[in-house]
This record gives C-alpha cells, sequence and structure tokens, in this order.
C-alpha cells in the first residue's frame, strides 16, 4: 500500500493534477463572488467552508445535467471525488462506494457501508435507493465514517438527498426531453400557498420512457425498453409561529429492462470487447428480456418546534416497496451446460454456447409485503448565542423483507422457486454531538452514537439442499467522531478529524444453489483525516487526506462454477488517499469545478480464498481447493482514480437574452470487477463527457437547447458474471436530443 507520502509524489508527477493543486494555492480579488453553499452533513445548515468533514453538495446545473435525457442516479458515479456507483441490476439497485468501500452484494437483504439518506431518512436496501432522482434541490456527498449523526452502515460515508420545498410564492416548471431511442424524460413541478400565512403546497412529476432498441436474434424479440411514473406531493404546515409541520408522500411505477449480461464477450486472456460483442444485440433464451419491475411508496412526516434556544425535531416514515419482480439470463446467452450434458444447443455459428440458467428473483408474494421499512428519529438541537452548541436524540428502525428466489435452466418450462426468505431487522440508537468553540481560531466537536441491532431470518428451500433453521444476529456499538478546526483567517480552515462506525451483521436471502445459508459478522472502521478549505472572492478549494482501517470487513462471493453467493469476513481491510476540488469563477460568465480523488485499497486476510471462474486468468495464487488466495488485493468496484471538470459558461446577448454552455466530463482508473484478480476482470481506465448548450430568455422564464450524454459514445466494460462463459456488461450508450424548459 502506497503511503500519504507516495500519494502526493504520484501528484506532482502528474502535470495535470499538479497544475490544479497549484491552483489551490492562490485566490483572485474580483467584483464578482461565488455564491455561499449551504450543507446539512452535520443536521445543521452550516457553510460547507466550515464542516470538518470531506463533502461536496451538487446543485442547479452541476445537477439537472446529469440527468437530462432520461439519466438515473448511476450518472453521478465518479462525478465527484472517490465516488462510484455500479449495478448489475440497472437503475432498480443501484451499489454506492465511497473511497473505495462498498457492497457487490445484489441480494434483496443486502446492506451497504454507504447510506443513501433521502430527506433525513436513510433507504436501507438497494431497491429503495434507486428511487428516480427528480425536482431535487441538492445532493451531498459525505465522505468518511458518519456514525455519530447517522448510525450504522455508515462506516463509508453518505448520499444525502433533499428534495425541492414548497414556497410561498406560486412556482414550478415543466420541462420535455426528446432524444434517440425514442427517449422521452418528461418533469413537471407546481407548488406555493394554499392558506396565507399557514398552509404551502408542492406537487412533482415525472415520466421517462425509452423504446426497446436491443435485438435478440435467439427469440425473434427487441429488448431495452423502459417505462418510469414517479410522484411527489408535499405539504408545509405552520399552525403557529414556532411549529412547522412538512409531510411528504412519493411513489414509483417501473418496468422495463435492467442489466444486458452479455457470454463470451471477453477470450480469456483479455479484457478487452471481442468480435462476438455488439452493442445492439444480445443472445438470450431466457430471463424474458431481463426485465426488471418495482412499485414503490414512501411518506415521511417532519415535525420542527422551535423553542427559545432549542429546536425539537420529529421525524417519522415508512417505505414500502410492494411489487418487485425481476429476472434475467444471467449467462448472456443460449444453449445449455447442465441440462444438456455439455452439448451447445444453439447453432455452430454462434458463438454464444454457454450454460443457461436465468436466476430470477420474483418478490411477488401473492399480497405480501415485499420490503417495509418504517424509521423514527426524535433529536433536540441548541440555538445558542454562546460558544457551545449541541444535539441530542434517539433513533428506531425495523424493516422486513420477503423474498423469492429461483431459477430455470434450459430445457425447463417454466421457471422453479427454489427458495423463500423472510428477514426482519430492528434497531435502535441514542446519540449526541456538540460543538466548542475554544477561541476565535480554534472549535472542537465531538460526538457519540450506541446502537443496538437485530436480525431474525426464516428460510424455506424447496429443492431439500438447505436446512431450513432460523436465524437470528445481533450486535451493538460504541462509535464516536471528533474533530479539531483551527481558522488561518477569514476564509481558510485547517482541520483534523477521527470517527468509527461498523455496519451491522448480515444475513443472505438468496439460497438457490448454495450449500448453506450464510452470514457475516458486523464490521467496524475506524478514520483518520486532515484537510485545508478554503476561498477567495471567486475561488473555493478544499484538500483532505484519508486514512482507514476496516475489522472483520464484510464481503460477499459471487459465482465460480456454479450460481452461488456466499456472505463472508475478511480479517482486516484498509485504505488511504487524497481528495480534492476548486471551482473558480474566471470570468463573470465562465465557472470551472474540477475534483479528483486517489482511493488505494487492500484486503488484509493471508487465508482468505474465493472460488473463481473456470474461464477466467486467476492473478493470484491458488490453494489446493482451486479457490483464488485475495490477501493483498484492492477492494473490487474501487477505482484507484476519479477525476471529474465541468465548465459553465453563458454568453449575454444584447437583447438581454443569453446563450449558454455546460459540459461535464468524468475519468476512472483501473478497477477490479471480482474479489480474486484476473486478466479478463480487470478494466482499463474509462471516461465518459456529457454536454448541454441552449438559448434561455431574459429573466430565465423558458430555454430551449441541446444535450448529449457519453458524447463519444464510448463503449466499456463495467460489470461481469463470473460463471463459466466470461459473461459481461457495459455503460450506457450516447444519448442525444433535444429539450424545453419553462419556469413560471
Amino acid at each position: 500500500m502506497l503511503s500519504i507520502k507516495d500519494v502526493v509524489k504520484k501528484l506532482v508527477q502528474r502535470p495535470l493534477l499538479f497544475v490544479l493543486a497549484m491552483l489551490l494555492l492562490q485566490g483572485v480579488q474580483a467584483e464578482e463572488y461565488l455564491e455561499e453553499i449551504v450543507v446539512t452533513a452535520t443536521k445543521r445548515e452550516e457553510n460547507i467552508q466550515d464542516v470538518p468533514i470531506s463533502i461536496t453538495q451538487l446543485t442547479g446545473d452541476r445537477l439537472n445535467a446529469r440527468f437530462t435525457g432520461g439519466g438515473d442516479i448511476l450518472q453521478l458515479a465518479n462525478a465527484v471525488p472517490n465516488l462510484h456507483i455500479e449495478s448489475s441490476n440497472g437503475r432498480l439497485a443501484p451499489r454506492f462506494y465511497l473511497r473505495g468501500l462498498g457492497n457487490a452484494d445484489f441480494t434483496a437483504a443486502a446492506s451497504q457501508p454507504v447510506s443513501v439518506v433521502f430527506d433525513e431518512v436513510p433507504m436501507e436496501k438497494s431497491g429503495l435507493k434507486g428511487f428516480p432522482v427528480f425536482d431535487m434541490a441538492s445532493i451531498e456527498v459525505a465522505r468518511g465514517p458518519q456514525g455519530s449523526l447517522f448510525g450504522r452502515n455508515t462506516t463509508a460515508g453518505i448520499v444525502h438527498i433533499k428534495s425541492a420545498r414548497p414556497t410561498e410564492e406560486t412556482e414550478g416548471f415543466i420541462k420535455l426531453a426528446a432524444g434517440n431511442m425514442d427517449t422521452i424524460n418528461a418533469e413537471a413541478a407546481i407548488g406555493g400557498t394554499l392558506i396565507e400565512g399557514k398552509l404551502l403546497g408542492r406537487l412533482s412529476f415525472l415520466s421517462q420512457n425509452r423504446d426497446d432498441w436491443i435485438d435478440n436474434p435467439v427469440l425473434g424479440t427487441d429488448l431495452g425498453s423502459h417505462n418510469i411514473a414517479a410522484a411527489r406531493a408535499q405539504l408545509l404546515w405552520t399552525p403557529s409561529d414556532n411549529l412547522t409541520v412538512w409531510v411528504m408522500h412519493q411513489r414509483q411505477d417501473s418496468e422495463g429492462a435492467v442489466s444486458m449480461f452479455r457470454g463470451n464477450v471477453f477470450n480469456t486472456g483479455s479484457n478487452s470487447l471481442n468480435s462476438n460483442y455488439s452493442r445492439d444485440k444480445v443472445f438470450f433464451d431466457g430471463g424474458d428480456g431481463n426485465e426488471g419491475n418495482i412499485r414503490s411508496h414512501g411518506t415521511t412526516i417532519k415535525v420542527d418546534w422551535e423553542l427559545e434556544e432549542h429546536t425539537v425535531t420529529s421525524i417519522t416514515s415508512y417505505h414500502d416497496i410492494y411489487d418487485r419482480f425481476g429476472r434475467g439470463d444471467i449467462d448472456g446467452g443460449f444453449g445449455c451446460l447442465f441440462t444438456c450434458g455439455g452439448v451447445p444447443s444453439g447453432p455452430a455459428s454462434t458463438p454464444f454456447s454457454p450454460f443457461n440458467s436465468p436466476f430470477v428473483v420474483n418478490i411477488d408474494t401473492g399480497g405480501d409485503q415485499d420490503v417495509e421499512q418504517f424509521t423514527q428519529e426524535i433529536r433536540i438541537a441548541s440555538n445558542l448565542d454562546g460558544p457551545l452548541n449541541y444535539q441530542f436524540g434517539a433513533f428506531y428502525f425495523d424493516d422486513r423483507i420477503i423474498s423469492d428466489s429461483g431459477s430455470q435452466n434450459a430445457g425447463a418450462a417454466v421457471f422453479a422457486v427454489n427458495s423463500s426468505s423472510d428477514i426482519e431487522n430492528t434497531s435502535w440508537a441514542v446519540f449526541g454531538q456538540m460543538t466548542y468553540d475554544l477561541s476565535e481560531e480554534w472549535t472542537v466537536t465531538a460526538g457519540l452514537r450506541y446502537t443496538d441491532d437485530e436480525k431474525d431470518a426464516d428460510h424455506v428451500d424447496f429443492t431439500g439442499n438447505v436446512a431450513t433453521v432460523p436465524i437470528s444476529l445481533s450486535d451493538d456499538f460504541l462509535s464516536f467522531d471528533v474533530s479539531l478546526a483551527y481558522a488561518l483567517n477569514d476564509r481558510t480552515q485547517v482541520y483534523a478529524r477521527a470517527a468509527s462506525g461498523f455496519r451491522a451483521p448480515t444475513i443472505q436471502d438468496r439460497i438457490q444453489d448454495d450449500p448453506e445459508v450464510t452470514t457475516a459478522d458486523s464490521e467496524d472502521i475506524l478514520s483518520w483525516e486532515i484537510g485545508v478549505k478554503g476561498e477567495a472572492d471567486r475561488f473555493r478549494y478544499s484538500l483532505a487526506l484519508f486514512s482507514y482501517e476496516i475489522d472483520d470487513m464484510q464481503l460477499v462471493a459471487i459465482g465460480g462454477t456454479s450460481n452461488s453467493t456466499t456472505l463472508l469476513n475478511a480479517k482486516e481491510g484498509s485504505g488511504q488517499g487524497i481528495e480534492a476540488e476548486m471551482q473558480y469563477l474566471l470570468t463573470e460568465n465562465l465557472i470551472v469545478s474540477a475534483g479528483f480523488g486517489y482511493a488505494d485499497t487492500e484486503i488484509n486476510d493471508s487465508d482468505l480464498s474465493v472460488p473463481a471462474g473456470p474461464l477466467t486468468t486467476p492473478l493470484d495464487p491458488l490453494n489446493a481447493a482451486g479457490f483464488a488466495l485475495i490477501d493483498g488485493n484492492p477492494f473490487q468496484h474501487a477505482p484507484e482514480w476519479t477525476a471529474n471538470i465541468e465548465i459553465d459558461y453563458t454568453r449575454q446577448l444584447s437583447n438581454g437574452n443569453e446563450l449558454y454552455l455546460f459540459t461535464d466530463w468524468k475519468w476512472k482508473g483501473e478497477t477490479q470487477d471480482f474479489l480474486y484478480e484476473s486478466v479478463e476482470y480487470v478494466f482499463d481506465s474509462q471516461f465518459e463527457g456529457g454536454l448541454r448548450i441552449g438559448y434561455r430568455n431574459l429573466g430565465g422564464d423558458w430555454e430551449i437547447g441541446l444535450f448529449a450524454r457519453n458524447i463519444t459514445d464510448e463503449d466499456n466494460p463495467i460489470g461481469g458474471i463470473d460463471f463459466a462463459n466470461n459473461t459481461g456488461y457495459v455503460n450506457e450508450p450516447r444519448v442525444w436530443g433535444g429539450e424545453f424548459h419553462y419556469r413560471f
């Protein structure tokens, strides 16, 4: 593992990054100013420059441009330093990684070390994390453990998505975009005063549609479409001067194809897409087009009671995935291996001849709730004028997951449900945090949180291969964070932070083809961070160096020579690296934003081994059983380097109207896809770019423009399925079109 000294040395050896680092040291005086960025990472509204945490906020064009043309939350992957997002289930179940730390488990019960928080409510399960992004106020990314204020399963950090709130003035917008592949994206919102001085409201809507664009010659069908409808309703009630009640209800109905698994697209000994690959063609004999459907709704009620020197807050939330069905041809081809004695059933001229075992997740349980989540938080925060401020509270969490899983091998008439799981998770916590100004320059912040977590599971195996016994897991943990900040001057702050956190124990919910129901013990993390933040009138920057160690790191081994999913713990994991960001108002019409991240990660367990696919070329040593020893490997889906740059340019015309251009580019370095290292599944560096150009009238009431995502139509492998045929899936193709936006 590289030391911090080595990281800095690598930085200065790269000219572009070195120039960026030098820019961070200079300030510019001018009449134009960058707008203040207000974040809520500490559950208080604070200037981002005053928060002793490595944090990024996306608003305005920096946020909206990425979702033009039907983009989803996966568009944020690598858009900020050390944030990666991937999914083998498409937009329905994204998996988040910060500073290299995440979880590749795709099952319904999987826990993630990155917590996605939607309007102050943690979305625990991956199906809830993929709710469509529309009518947003901001997205904040706070890196490092957030165990004091946000609790368990935040060992890597949080992604906080905040919706646009009702306002007193009547306002809204209509946004229409149309592009290639018959892509239609429509958004609308309206809000304002319903009862003067008492009640505000806001309604938001989203409709996304894309036609089939992938040909499947095996069945003579077309694939790749999706249809998404979502809505959000809000009420903001002020019954008195010191009492505010906010109610939000949202729901979605999404259906369509998810990831397209493509068999034999890597030759053994190569990580490049071979001649078998065609972006607009697949060879499936199962999976029903790799469909993925989800229907969900959620309600949140937040009450703020303002006292003379304190604010009492209650947040009550219930979210429910009441219908989710997914099915995929995970071998990415046709023919059979198991049921046909290894004899391919497809035409000899077709290069795809793997086994066919389309995995099915059917969470449509005949009226039973698929995923139910209830949370309750109560906290008291001080509003004191003196050097001391604090907050403390309690949190309760309860969720239940009912899932069925099964498979359909080639030659079988219908898919068979092989197992059923019923998992309930309850957790409660008490927490507190204080901030004290030691002097005009020095500020200390410290927090503690005690968490108790319990999981109970009932599994039923219909094949007779797995013992169906109840499983119970529990653990408790005391997490902390402490930071010390020093103001060098009014616009520059240096800080040091130490924090801990834990991820609760996990129970596997999918037991199809597995020899046993596996579990993983809780993991805990200890993290250190030092940083500097500064700004001038037209220039803002932040720089952070971090290091962390994880005990009993939770991992999941997927695949090998059979369709299996196994939870396990590594003795230790570690990581260290750097994050830097800058925003520069070059002229009154031109803003440049840029960032980069470096994360050097390592699994530390000399005895840990995982199965490897039979057609891969493992680079790790093998034990006597033929399993790959993964000690010293980087974390999976953890790009070593990430970088991004954005250019926002406007030109005012003589009539007062303006032309605008916004372009964003992101890059990630070499990324290992599996726990074991192999030639085929260590992907080379990749980049993508986006562009919006348009014309806006005086006052910004309306605008028309053109857009493109993945401008250069990069065709990159982004993941694989580790079975017997070197299966992979790729990034989204170029999407381009036009848009119209009207505000009122």
